[in-house]
């Protein structure tokens, strides 16, 4: 199965630090786990290959009470492993990925693909993600909404140091 044809969707954030300093947390090991999971995941990357071909695995485990009560009431495991192929690695400027959705009751695996954008402008880096609508509208709308809490998260990690 592959992604339906809808358009595509496009989640856009600015950020006020240079574009490598985002990259190096979009693109490391240590980075990633600091805020690549939704709020009420933990994420724990396994491997990370980072060129065109090289694959990101890591585990998402819900850790928060409503996410627990959430995934065990639609029959889905608390600890998901998943798997992004990179297609495309231009640092500090463009990183585009396929991933894996294995981890749906009842939908035969497919992958879909993100791109990720990142533009210099004088107040920092704007970055724009766009990915394609999954199998259904219900999906999509999971997907959108955990990738714009990822970017709110990605900005307290920046914030952080």
């Amino acid at each position: 199965m592959t992604s339906n044809s809808e358009s595509p969707i496009r989640i856009e954030r600015s950020y006020p630090v240079p574009p490598e300093r985002l990259w190096e947390l979009w693109t490391t090991a240590s980075g990633i786990e600091r805020w690549w999971a939704p709020d009420g995941f933990t994420v724990r990357v396994e491997t990370l290959d980072l060129r065109p071909g090289g694959d990101l695995v890591y585990t998402m485990t819900a850790t928060g009470p409503e996410q627990v009560d959430f995934m065990r009431a639609a029959g889905m495991p608390l600890e998901t492993r998943s798997r992004k192929t990179f297609t495309e690695v231009t640092p500090a400027v463009r990183l585009c990925y396929s991933s894996l959705v294995d981890f749906v009751p009842d939908v035969g695996p497919y992958e879909f693909p993100t791109e990720v954008v990142l533009r210099p402008t004088a107040d920092g880096v704007e970055v724009t993600m766009t990915i394609q609508p999954l199998h259904s509208e219900e999906w999509t709308g999971r997907l959108v909404a955990g990738r714009e809490n990822e970017m709110d998260n990605l900005a307290k990690a920046l914030k952080d140091g």
